[in-house]
Order: structure tokens, then sequence, then C-alpha cells
């Protein structure tokens, strides 16, 4: 992504559900008896750094490396850093290279930000040590309504409103396990669609559930292309149109939208 638009605080909103998909990645990519020898772990797209954290439980004899392009991401991650075990750093998953080959790359909804990202799958796995992992996870809902709404608005809004700013996309799962093989990794690729139950006001003045939790990825760029006043607008148009799309309703005791989130998995591993 271009700048930094990134907000720790928006992003962590939602951890618990942004969390999942990273631990579902993680189960798929089982250490075993290797976990010994596994020396370092890399998490590329580390975010605010809560979930990287977690990697030195599972491969406890490694080194973990968080690496982001977002000083602000960095900069909230620091409070997991852990001398000589967890340690994060700044850099872009487009030029990374690390000095030593890892034995396990992660990149966690990070991919569907890097245009022209498949050429980049070949590249990561070059990196690997021997019989090393790669795994990744990206989303897999830019036909969703909350994807199509975002559209629709810049769409609106496209004399105040840059055509080229960052737009995530993402291909298929058969696309992936593909481009594994070509990198001359063994593929495991797969998908799942995940329900959150998003809180939400009723009060249609009040941004909802679901713009809240889209604010903190997929509505950055645009937000934070604009100054306050027009950005409060944009949000605005959008928050009717997802309103629309995922109504509020009471659920039990609670005031909530439910949100589809589809989800898109693929680990490689090095012969």
């Amino acid at each position: 992504m271009t700048g930094d638009t990134w907000n720790a605080q928006q992003y962590l909103k939602f951890a618990d559900d942004r969390l999942r998909p990273f631990l579902d990645l993680v189960a798929q990519m089982e250490p075993g008896a290797e976990a010994e020898d596994t020396r370092t772990v890399v998490d590329l797209g580390c975010g605010p750094g809560n979930a990287t954290a977690l990697l030195a439980d599972w491969w406890p004899q490694a080194r973990i490396v968080g690496v982001d392009s977002s000083p602000a991401m960095i900069e909230a991650a620091q409070e997991h850093a852990i001398p000589g075990r967890v340690e994060f750093e700044l850099g872009d998953v487009r030029d990374w290279h690390p000095d030593s080959k890892p034995d396990v790359i992660l990149a966690n909804a990070v991919l569907q930000w890097v245009p022209g990202h498949l050429d980049l799958i070949g590249e990561l796995a070059a990196q690997l040590a021997p019989g090393g992992l790669f795994g990744f996870q990206v989303p897999g809902n830019f036909e969703a309504p909350s994807h199509l709404a975002l559209a629709e608005v810049k769409n609106a809004w496209a004399g105040r409103i840059s055509a080229d700013i960052d737009q995530p996309a993402s291909h298929d799962p058969a696309v992936y396990l593909e481009k594994l093989v070509e990198a001359g990794l063994e593929p495991d690729v797969w998908e799942t669609t995940y329900t959150y139950v998003i809180p939400s006001d009723p009060d249609p003045s009040v941004p909802c559930g679901v713009t809240e939790f889209i604010r903190g990825t997929a509505l950055r760029p645009a937000v934070q292309a604009l100054g306050e006043a027009a950005a409060a607008e944009f949000i605005a148009d959008y928050d009717a149109l997802v309103r629309r799309a995922y109504p509020v309703r009471e659920l039990g005791a609670r005031t909530v939208q439910l949100l589809p989130y589809r989800r898109i998995f693929a680990v490689g591993r090095a012969a």
C-alpha cells in the first residue's frame, strides 16, 4: 500500500475475528518432529504483532521475525517483542529478502494489497530453506456486498477521489494451487467462509458494525486520501449501503449484523 494508511487501534477493534484465520492457517502448518529444527519464522505483513507473538509457542526453538511496511503497525507491534525471541522490523513484502533462508514464511492477509502478487509467490518460495513452509491467507470476498458497496461509493466520488487508489484483490483457490506447484512446492489449498457476528448500533447516525470492520482494512485507503469532513461524508454514504446489505438485527440479547466473510488459504512445502 502507498504511504502509511494503517491505524493499529482501528484494526484491533475486531482482533478476535481477525485472529481466527491466522490461527486456522498456522494450524495446517503442523511442525511435528521438525519443530526443533525450525530456527527462523518470518511473518510478512505482521500488522500490530498480536498474532505474530503467538508463533513463539508454535515454534518454541525459533526466532520469530515480524515484518510490516507500516510504521504505525510496527510501533504497535513492539509491545509484543521479546529480546532474542520475537522481533519486528519495517519492510515491504514486495522487495523483502532475508539475510538467511527462513524455515517458515507466513503472509497473513497481506498479498491482496500487492498488485500482481501471483508473481510474488514464486519469489517468496525461493527464499525458503530446504523443507521449509510457506503459508498465506487472503480475503476472497471482493464480490461480496461489503466490497461492491465500496466500489459503488468510489464510483460516485470519481471526481473527488483518485481512481488509482489502493484496491485489494485476490484469486480463486485453484489459481494459488497452480502457482505453488509452479514454485516447486507441495500445495495444500482450501477456503472457508466465516460468519462474523458484528456488534452494531441501530442508530443510522452512527457507523454500523460492518462499516467499522471494513474501515480497518479496505476502507482505509479512501478515508486516508480524504480530508476529515469529506471522509466522514464518504463513510456515511458507504454506511447507508451496507446497512441495507447487512441489516442490523437482534440476536439473543445483542444488536448485531451478520457478516459472511470468505477467506482463501494456501500452504506450500519446499522439497
